[in-house]
């Protein structure tokens, strides 16, 4: 590992101006991710910008009745939260499918939205990689892609964002809060992933220098009856190869309103737009879901190694519809 200083920020202004300061450092928060990458040799700081002692740890309402979340919080500390619990329910299960309870403990919301992706070319330095060195080119096109994106990618990258968090932020238009140079500022999530396009390595909207300041859940009726369900290759700690945020209002056997996401099939949280057009106003049958989910999945581009993602993905879909609208009907 390469050697690199480390300083504690204890505001969110200094923390900015150390960054800017030195366009070789990286902000630490958990170092779930970023630690890793350093071993590999895929990140190789100057200097580290230690940012756990910033006010940036409470979960508190809104104005408008969503909630608020610090940066720093853990993934722990949040999937616990009572409000969290009983407003957000996916949330708290993805958090909870997310790694195991010791990285969880340190993993926290701004550092688990910024998570580089976990393809075994990126992490490879005698490898290729676009995301890693632009132009360099995509072995997994060719190579392992078992677990790679149907949807969204391009020739230049197809890996996945491995977030279970982000999937069911994306499923309530969650808003990321930041601070830059120039000032504060807010991007909503659909808008904080980039695609992939030609430039893989440009991940986020994020102005250059800018730390993630917090989290603002809207306020979302229909999200506290939801659910949050990953598919991954082994019972324990393990990335997803399929996942889904859902959240459905029914009424008179009427979809009123419905959330979906989708997980490990894109370069981001892939929200499901299409699928909820096609439910509004219709029926809320297993038929109905599983045309909704034909509709979002006619837009996949699989591999030939990772085209059940398109029968998994929309299995999911349907059972987990199928079992929010059994629930509220009982």
């Amino acid at each position: 590992m390469r050697e690199f200083g480390y300083e504690r920020a204890f505001d969110i202004s200094g923390a900015v101006a150390l960054l800017g300061a030195d366009p070789d450092a990286r902000f630490l928060g958990g170092g779930t991710n970023l630690v890793d990458l350093m071993k590999a040799g895929v990140e190789r700081p100057a200097l580290l910008i230690d940012v756990t002692e910033l006010p940036l740890d409470g979960v508190e309402f809104t104005h408008d009745g969503g909630l608020r979340i610090g940066a720093i919080v853990t993934n722990s500390d949040l999937a616990a939260h009572p409000e969290v619990r009983r407003r957000y329910p996916a949330l708290t299960q993805a958090l909870l499918a997310g790694a195991s309870g010791q990285l969880r403990n340190m993993a926290t919301v701004g550092g688990n939205l910024l998570q580089r992706t976990r393809c075994g070319y990126f992490t490879d330095l005698s490898k290729p990689c676009n995301k890693r060195v632009p132009g360099s080119g995509c072995p997994a096109l060719t190579g392992e892609h078992h677990n790679h994106a149907i949807l969204g990618a391009s020739e230049h990258c197809v890996a996945t964002h491995p977030s279970d968090m982000a999937v069911a932020l994306a499923a309530f238009d969650a808003v990321i809060s930041y601070e830059a140079v120039d000032g504060p500022g807010e991007l909503p999530i659909a808008q904080f992933y980039l695609p992939v396009s030609d430039t893989p390595h440009i991940e986020t909207a994020l102005p250059p220098g800018a730390l993630i300041t917090g989290v603002t859940l809207p306020p979302a009726p229909v999200a506290a009856h939801s659910r949050y369900r990953k598919v991954r290759e082994r019972a324990s700690y393990a990335f997803a190869i399929g996942s889904i945020a859902a959240a459905i209002d029914v009424r008179d056997d009427v979809v009123r309103e419905v959330r979906l996401a989708f997980g490990a099939v894109a370069s981001r949280p892939w929200r499901a737009r299409a699928a909820e057009r096609v439910l509004i106003g219709g029926p809320a049958s297993a038929d109905a879901f599983a045309a909704a989910a034909d509709a979002e999945l006619a837009a996949a581009e699989a591999l030939p190694e990772n085209g059940y993602k398109v029968t998994l993905i929309r299995n999911l879909v349907v059972a987990v519809l199928t079992e929010l609208t059994e629930e509220a009907t009982r």
